[in-house]
């Protein structure tokens, strides 16, 4: 590059690596942040001690730009809850993607509905469609209905980049088994993911045959407004990405239950900024209806609730991790108990915080927050990892019998 230089100036080693970074297209994914952590039990757990168990903590990483993706570390925790984080790799690695994914008609046809889009030209694009299609064939079929159809081009083109925007938010990416986990970062793909995927919510589910897949719940976010998206994965190498449809799908803050509820998906939500409501669905991905659970109560949540994480299965009812916003704007992090059968009903709840930040705690990215998007327990310890301010991550520890007991009397 020395020859598009101004003057003869011999450049600084910090001026060197700034212009070979522009250059080689280098992105630093966490150089502002790494907050937001998800941790759920690895799908390996061979070659462990006994009572050792391997975890993955997901994280928010926002990099230059204020662009946010997900990233991966994996630990061990031992019989005594001793915490160990492998060392990461120093660089990531972007995903192949599989391209040309296929689509079902009657599920595609219905999220237009839900957007408003299904005009006169979306249906004639829908009507051309077989049951199920690929990313080519519906462009395919779009470039050959704009041409037909010139006499509303404007309106038929703005219609069609609506559509093909919403294929493109459902996606699949995949990675190779050598690359390291801390190697592995999901990045904004889509084009309703631009500005970035914040807060995913990581839980292992476990359906009626006992087959695991782990979901995340988490927010696109293109510059203007939000996307609530869902991720699965069996592997940690393999990913699919959709979107949440429904009218019960706005605002952020989803987190799915790790099982069925009498035959029903189910989820902790937060559509109104504001309280705590439960969803059930038969559709994983189709959510209609919302029903207030829980409401700002006391000073420490007066602004705001909101989950830190899917719910928990313990023998005493299904533990929640949740956020409250008071005087400041302070987040912290305090805790609520439903009954296992019926979620829909409170039966303990904690008064005051369970974590609030502390003077270490207190600066960062956005200050004064503690927040958290899933935890574990292992034996009688519940494991907490939280972000500090925005900036940095921790890990907590509660034991689960007290945390119970306080719980069970606190109201």
């Amino acid at each position: 590059m020395k020859k598009h230089l101004l003057t003869d100036k011999e450049l600084s080693k910090e001026r060197k690596l700034l212009i070979g970074a522009y250059f080689t297209q280098e992105y630093s994914l966490e150089s502002a942040a790494l907050f937001n952590p998800s941790m759920v039990w690895h799908p390996n757990q061979s070659d462990l001690p006994e009572g050792s168990r391997r975890f993955i903590l997901s994280l928010r990483a926002t990099g230059e730009g204020h662009i946010s993706s997900i990233t991966f570390r994996s630990g061990i925790i031992d019989k005594e809850n001793n915490i160990n984080i492998d060392i990461p790799s120093r660089y990531v690695t972007t995903s192949d993607n599989i391209s040309n994914q296929n689509f079902e008609k009657a599920l595609f046809e219905k999220k237009l509905f839900e957007l408003d889009l299904l005009n006169d030209f979306a249906q004639k694009v829908i009507e051309s469609l077989d049951e199920n299609f690929t990313y080519n064939e519906l462009e395919s079929i779009i470039n050959i209905l704009i041409r037909s159809y010139r006499n509303k081009g404007v309106e038929n083109e703005l219609t069609s980049k609506a559509i093909l925007s919403l294929a493109l938010s459902n996606y699949e990416i995949q990675y190779n088994s050598d690359q390291r986990l801390s190697e592995r970062v999901i990045f904004p793909h889509s084009p309703s993911e631009i500005n970035g995927i914040e807060d995913a919510r990581f839980v292992e589910f476990i359906d009626e045959n006992g087959q695991r897949t782990y979901y995340a719940t988490f927010t696109a976010y293109d510059g203007k407004v939000i996307f609530p998206q869902l991720l699965e994965t069996k592997d940690f190498l393999n990913f699919k990405i959709s979107t949440l449809n429904g009218p019960a799908v706005m605002n952020k803050g989803f987190a799915l239950f790790p099982r069925k509820i009498n035959g029903l998906y189910a989820m902790i939500s937060r559509q109104d900024n504001e309280n705590i409501f439960l969803m059930y669905s038969e559709n994983l991905h189709f959510w209609y209806t919302k029903q207030i659970i829980l409401k700002p109560t006391y000073p420490w949540e007066f602004v705001q609730l909101g989950n830190c994480g899917s719910p928990i299965e313990t023998e005493a009812g299904w533990l929640v991790l949740s956020h409250g916003v008071g005087a400041m704007r302070e987040y912290s992090i305090g805790a609520f108990l439903l009954d296992k059968d019926d979620p829909s009903k409170v039966i303990g709840r904690l008064i005051e915080p369970l974590l609030s930040p502390n003077e270490n705690e207190r600066e960062g990215y956005v200050p004064n927050v503690l927040y958290s998007c899933g935890g574990a327990i292992h034996g009688d310890e519940l494991i907490i990892p939280y972000a500090m301010s925005d900036q940095a991550s921790s890990i907590a520890k509660v034991k689960v019998s007290e945390l119970i007991k306080k719980l069970t009397i606190a109201e």
